[in-house]
């Protein structure tokens, strides 16, 4: 199980301010003139656990990836609390399937130091601390491809939190995992979360939105159809939507 007290000894973003909150207005994206999403308006405070929940092709992972910056808005406007230069070195994204290089898992959980000039003995250093924390310190000098789906996530998790980002990205993290692993990882972002991390996550399980959600964005037809506090969603949906959604319907 991750080391709890070395995580939240480890805090966030780096101190001084943090680049949130996160604002997007108007914010529309596009692939060959087909509408992915939008328009979208929504706020994401400086503290909180959010879900994104919504039918296949609602535009959850595409409007993480408009958050984030890895698609381009073609309309609309997308503000960070701090100049953009700065709020890209301060967030972190974790995709469904972890991007695994031909490398040692400790120079894998390295490398975004090694990238920003942290000399490599140092890094290593620094990411052997947090492979244990992630309970992957047994598995340092392992090629990363060959971990577990479960071990590749938490790879995943430790190299995207070592420089401790002011907020994280995740597109379905627990999609492929068995019920141990998912338990392992939940953890490992309750942590990060207390330890000051803003977190922002696609999911389409229900009980996880449960048991980790402060607030639940729900997409539909590439728009955030409603948001609001995880118990009113699930307990007050406020469209007709979100509720067959809730009820396991077909959403149309």
């Amino acid at each position: 199980m991750p080391n709890s007290g070395a995580l939240a000894a480890a805090g966030a973003g780096g101190g001084g301010d943090t680049i949130l909150p996160l604002r997007l207005r108007g914010a529309v994206a596009r692939s060959r003139g087909k509408v992915l999403a939008g328009p979208i308006d929504l706020t994401v405070s400086p503290t909180g656990f959010t879900i994104v929940m919504g039918p296949n092709g609602a535009g959850k992972t595409t409007l993480l990836r408009m958050m984030h910056g890895l698609q381009r808005l073609a309309e609309g406007e997308l503000h960070w609390n701090l100049p953009r230069d700065i709020a890209r070195m301060r967030q972190a994204y974790v995709f469904q399937m972890p991007i695994m290089m031909r490398r040692r898992v400790v120079d894998c959980i390295a490398y975004p130091l090694i990238l920003h000039g942290t000399p490599r003995r140092e890094a290593r250093a620094i990411a052997a601390d947090w492979a244990a924390r992630f309970g992957l310190g047994d598995a340092l000098q392992r090629p990363a491809p060959v971990l577990s789906g479960g071990e590749k996530q938490k790879l995943a998790l430790a190299r995207a939190l070592i420089r401790r980002p002011d907020i994280l990205f995740l597109d379905e993290p627990c999609a492929n995992l068995d019920g141990r692993a998912m338990r392992e990882i939940e953890a490992l972002l309750q942590l990060a979360r207390d330890a000051g991390t803003r977190i922002v996550m696609a999911t389409h399980d229900m009980g996880q939105a449960r048991r980790l959600a402060t607030e639940v964005v729900f997409m539909y037809d590439g728009r955030v159809h409603e948001t609001g506090p995880t118990r009113g969603f699930f307990e007050s949906p406020a469209t007709a939507q979100a509720a067959a959604f809730i009820n396991g319907d077909i959403v149309e």
